[in-house]
């Protein structure tokens, strides 16, 4: 009886135990990345959420969800104003508001991505805990600048938008946004100097004080934050440095990921604007592809979503 009465309780206690374990991952889950609102992840110039099993944000969203955060990716005109992009996001954010009782998103957007964040955050500061540009022409792109006058003296602006509008187009249809107004001679417009110098204008919220300075961190109730990269040719493997090579010439020398001069990148708190990546490198594009030894994105935008969560935001 005696050994019965001692075989049942080593079972009972080698139960416990399991059930201990079994739940113990639950007690100590990652929440690195954890913030009080969601984390909202906005894409640029001829970008998608996903195509296929593609992210945009190669990597990043599910990086950001196994710490915890609550993640939205969603989709814009590939090709459209800053403003018209801006709506876009607005209409979706208020959209996640009304069905998951969201009060506020931090918002990250890359490269024309960074003018659709701020935008919002203009129109609606009620809505917006944090703002954090990556690789944005804040200032403009002397790549949209050379592209806008060869346009203008050649007369091809037309053929040229309907070919690029085409492309804006399948990409939108692929990653499921076939109804989103495609305008690449406005999307350009947006991002020349002359266009960015309008927009800043009024939408001033976080503009450096001083030329290639930093700005105000917090507009409005509104935390702002930038980072960028200053290489161009990161890895022979990757078939999109080619291409970022033959744009960065029309930075004359000057520091620039290939896309978007340093000093135009900067807005807000500047976290950092020369990380040994290019344009495509900032959101872990091509593939992960990039230089050997240098900071992991995936890693970086982890570290930062970790700064607003210690931040409150």
């Amino acid at each position: 009886m005696r050994l019965k009465r001692l075989i049942a309780r080593t079972v009972l206690a080698l139960a416990c135990a399991a059930g201990t374990a079994a739940y113990a991952p639950l007690a100590h889950a990652d929440t690195y990345t954890q913030t009080r609102h969601p984390i909202v992840l906005v894409h640029g110039l001829f970008g998608f959420d996903a195509v296929g099993p593609i992210d945009y944000w190669y990597g990043i969203p599910s990086a950001l969800r196994a710490g915890g955060a609550k993640v939205y990716v969603p989709q814009q005109s590939a090709a459209n104003a800053s403003e018209v992009r801006g709506e876009q996001l607005l209409s979706e954010l208020r959209r996640l508001k009304a069905a998951y009782g969201h009060t506020k998103f931090n918002l990250i957007g890359h490269s024309h991505g960074g003018q659709t964040v701020r935008y919002v955050a203009a129109v609606a500061p009620e809505l917006v805990a944090s703002v954090t540009t990556v690789g944005t022409p804040h200032f403009g792109s002397p790549v949209a600048d050379a592209i806008k006058t060869g346009t203008d003296v050649t007369g091809t602006i037309g053929f040229v938008s309907q070919v690029v509008n085409g492309f804006a187009s399948l990409l939108s249809y692929l990653s499921g946004g076939s109804g989103l107004q495609q305008n690449s001679e406005a999307a350009m417009n947006s991002l020349t100097t002359a266009g960015a110098a309008d927009f800043n204008r009024r939408f001033p919220a976080g503009a450096p004080t001083s030329t290639c300075g930093s700005g105000p961190s917090q507009v409005n109730g509104v935390r702002y934050y930038s980072m960028s990269g200053t290489s161009v040719i990161t890895n022979v493997l990757d078939p999109s440095d080619g291409l970022l090579g033959l744009t960065s010439l029309a930075f004359l020398g000057k520091d620039n990921d290939g896309l978007v001069g340093r000093c135009s990148s900067r807005w807000g708190q500047v976290l950092r604007d020369d990380y040994p990546w290019n344009h495509l490198d900032e959101i872990n594009q091509s593939f992960g592809l990039r230089g050997l030894f240098t900071p992991d994105p995936v890693a970086v935008i982890r570290a930062h979503a970790n700064r607003l969560k210690l931040a409150g935001l």
